[in-house]
């Protein structure tokens, strides 16, 4: 006979426990991977010539989101490869957010990261910061990766 089952975690491999924030940044990071890809794939086979500059930015953006997404996969906190995107994603998300308030007539049409991410109620903005909030916190804890 086998020793009944207990919800007792203690016996769990060092890496799966304390990964909940991590897992909750994988699956918003895979959400915007989709809806970011769906969106800028759209745009630019469909409305390319009406706003080049903000369509390109916005398959830059569906790419690091992927690339982000990958990397907390395959790595996760402690992944050198999702820190730098996540750095190059906050870049990102302040250079596009703030040109499109000091120059709205280079984004004839919005990109995921036009006003801070306005339109996906500022989760760019926030994700980054987020993310390498953890990633650099956790770190400096000692906790499991």
């Amino acid at each position: 006979m086998t020793a009944p089952r207990t919800t007792d975690r203690s016996d769990a491999p060092v890496g799966r426990r304390g990964r909940g924030l991590e897992i909750v940044l994988i699956a918003v990071y895979a959400i915007f991977a989709l809806s970011a890809t769906a969106r800028s794939l759209v745009q630019v086979l469909t409305r390319f010539e009406i706003a080049p500059i903000a369509f390109t930015l916005s398959l830059l953006a569906a790419a690091t989101y992927i690339a982000v997404t990958l990397a907390l996969v395959r790595r996760g906190r402690r992944s050198r490869a999702a820190r730098v995107l996540v750095v190059i994603e906050l870049i990102g998300v302040l250079v596009v957010g703030t040109l499109t308030l000091l120059d709205p007539a280079l984004f004839p049409e919005a990109t995921v990261w036009s006003l801070y991410g306005q339109g996906y109620g500022y989760v760019p903005l926030a994700l980054p910061v987020l993310a390498l909030a953890y990633m650099l916190l956790g770190d400096r804890r000692g906790a499991p990766a």
